[in-house]
């Protein structure tokens, strides 16, 4: 191949590694069971916001039994605030397959580990090589970060041909022995020194032998398609109180945010009233008709494909909420242990905070 050979990026770069890297919680273990869940944890997580929630969740759910037999509502409340909750869900049934399947034991091969839910080509090659040596490669966005600069990869590299090519040279790379070292190598390297923007291409153990800093060309590397911007969408969630208690419904699954509790309400259809879309969603969700009364909170909240904007309302409940496992009444003492979009959750802490307050509808219906 052009550029260094493989025999050449390994020796320096594991003595790059071996000399100092970061010090993070999962590669203090060997642990397939921790490893695993790093790496779904990690998934497009940065590591500095992971580490607290690796260890909380770990307390939690300390094995692979523990995660497999417990309700799904305990592992969304444990993984509240990461984001792209499907990771949560996969992990969950990831667990119980392995329970069910392999015998409690996390499969040692990459391609066992790649039928479990939510475990990809990286993911399973991450815990393959790291967990139990298996000589495969590991592709993550710091990796084809690293590989597009060090042979300039001028492909796109998020199209077929590019990314063949990247996965082509991972391949060629990885070394026999210690591979799982050397995968967290190329990964260690594109997140402190081969960065998306500033390389520090001096102090690169590759420097020497990258053809896109010969050339002139690494802050122009990898090529690929602009991502999308989010979408603006309007938002109306409705504040419902009733003896004490406020209106949750859980959201459907499949769905943003599925699986999570939440106020009632969500995005407004393009030409619908706010208030008159709050109602028919309120009333179809709950089977409650209520009166929108005054906004209570301003909502603001950009997910990777969209971004809410809007408000939380109150509304006075009129007549009784259909019977439905996906809809309760909660105590405020009980909404800190049911997993709760994380938006909405300040919301309510902060509406707690505050003095209680009459509306202004309701200080029209008592005549004051």
């Amino acid at each position: 191949m052009e550029g260094p050979t493989p025999a050449d990026v390994r020796e320096r770069l594991l003595a790059w590694f071996d000399a100092g890297h970061r010090d993070m919680p999962w590669r203090r273990t060997a642990d397939p069971y921790r490893i695993l869940v790093s790496e779904y944890l990690l998934q497009r997580t940065r590591v500095v916001s992971g580490a607290p929630y690796y260890e909380r969740f770990l307390a939690r759910f300390p094995d692979v039994a523990a995660l497999a037999a417990a309700p799904e509502e305990d592992v969304l409340r444990a993984w509240e605030g990461l984001g792209f909750y499907r990771r949560a869900r996969n992990l969950h049934a990831a667990a119980k397959a392995v329970v069910r399947d392999h015998g409690g034991r996390i499969p040692r091969d990459a391609a066992t580990l790649a039928a479990l839910p939510g475990v990809g080509p990286y993911t399973a090659g991450a815990v393959a090589s790291i967990a139990f040596g298996e000589a495969v490669a590991a592709v993550d966005g710091n990796v084809t970060r690293v590989l597009s600069r060090l042979y300039r990869i001028e492909a796109d590299v998020t199209a077929p041909a590019g990314r063949r090519r990247i996965d082509g040279l991972a391949r060629a790379l990885v070394p026999p022995d210690r591979p799982g070292a050397f995968n967290q190598a190329l990964m260690e390297l594109g997140a402190t020194v081969c960065a998306p923007r500033q390389p520090a291409c001096p102090a690169c153990p590759l420097g020497a032998g990258c053809l896109a800093r010969r050339a002139g060309v690494q802050t122009s590397l990898p090529r690929a398609r602009a991502p999308r911007r989010p979408v603006a969408v309007p938002v109306a969630f409705a504040y419902v109180r009733r003896r004490g208690r406020t209106l949750l419904v859980r959201r459907p699954d499949g769905e943003l945010l599925g699986g999570l509790w939440s106020l009632p309400g969500g995005e407004v259809p393009p030409g619908r009233a706010r208030a008159e879309a709050l109602r028919d969603a309120v009333a179809a969700q709950t089977g409650l008709r209520v009166d929108v009364d005054d906004e209570v909170a301003p909502l603001a909240h950009t997910f990777s494909h969209r971004r809410w904007s809007g408000s939380v309302i109150r509304c006075v409940p009129r007549g009784r909420v259909r019977p439905s496992a996906e809809v309760r009444w909660v105590r405020d003492a009980e909404i800190g242990n049911l997993p709760l979009v994380p938006a909405h959750r300040r919301i309510l802490e902060s509406l707690r905070e505050r003095p209680p307050l009459e509306s202004y509808a309701e200080s029209r219906r008592r005549g004051t």
